[in-house]
């Protein structure tokens, strides 16, 4: 899968890269950082605590020829918290806080009709599993979605865009699971799924200061490699659901240097929790822009 991966995408990446058209570029890293302390005089039970979290978002865009235009989007994030016992005064191992790796790859044949057809390839991750204690695992688990399908662009002027996507999946899902916490053994466990894909993607500048980015993915399969072992059991149709993953992002620059963010992501996937998930996160920072 990897291998065939490799071979199907390395010929386009060689050949965008060779092309003279100059690519549209955008990518900024921020650091937070909050920290709470308390001297010895303190008799309620306060406790200190150091959070950190580290994002990248890069955005990179090429229009190879007049009827392909090369797209990729990548997320990156990881974070922790070390929290001080309240009695011993002593620093606990941190935890983590945030972890997220997403790349994706788009090729869009620019027809200039209604729709446009487009091919893509995304890899979605984390930097640290810990969830097994005493064993840690990197880019587990992993998620490979291959798509096709029909794109239109409904918005689009310099870096500001809305584009969404309809097509046909197939995701692949590779995890380590630990197998001997002693010998830190572990098996790659692998399940295949296929099915609608939808994908909205905005881009907006609201001032000189201001903007905002917003991505919306659905997805519904119709087959999952798992389903027969499901049959008889309260989970049999959960696979069935549709997956959302709603991500927001409200970015104000305070200075060239210091910006505020608001993010908010919604997730629901039943195979995981019959709950909707949401996640919310307000940081003050250091950013730098390469581009």
């Amino acid at each position: 899968m990897k291998s065939f991966i490799i071979v199907l995408f390395s010929p386009l990446f060689v050949y965008v890269a060779s092309q003279a058209e100059p690519w549209s570029k955008s990518f900024d890293t921020d650091l937070t950082l909050t920290q709470n302390s308390y001297s010895d005089s303190w008799t309620g039970g306060e406790a200190g605590n150091v959070s950190w979290v580290w994002n990248a978002n890069g955005l990179f865009e090429k229009q190879v020829s007049p009827k392909f235009k090369f797209r990729n989007a990548s997320k990156f994030s990881f974070g922790q918290t070390h929290i001080q016992d309240s009695e011993t005064k002593d620093w606990t191992k941190p935890k983590k806080s945030t972890d997220l790796i997403d790349i994706e790859n788009l090729g869009l044949f620019t027809l200039h009709t209604y729709v446009d057809p487009f091919v893509g390839l995304r890899f979605e991750s984390q930097f640290l599993d810990a969830s097994v204690p005493g064993v840690n695992l990197y880019l587990n688990p992993k998620k490979i979605t291959e798509s096709a399908g029909v794109a239109r662009q409904f918005y689009k002027k310099e870096k500001d865009e809305l584009l969404s996507r309809l097509g046909f999946a197939l995701r692949q899902i590779l995890t380590e699971m630990v197998i001997d916490t002693l010998l830190e053994e572990t098996e790659t466990e692998t399940t295949n799924d296929g099915g609608l894909e939808s994908v909205t993607d905005l881009n907006l500048t609201l001032s000189k200061t201001l903007k905002f980015t917003s991505k919306l993915s659905l997805y519904k399969a119709l087959f999952f490699s798992e389903s027969d072992e499901l049959e008889g059991t309260p989970q049999a149709d959960y696979w069935k659901a549709i997956d959302i993953n709603w991500e927001n992002r409200l970015a104000a620059a305070v200075s060239k240097y210091i910006t505020v963010s608001l993010y908010m992501q919604l997730l629901y996937d039943k195979q995981l929790d019959k709950r909707g998930r949401l996640k919310e996160t307000l940081s003050l920072g250091i950013t730098y822009k390469l581009f």
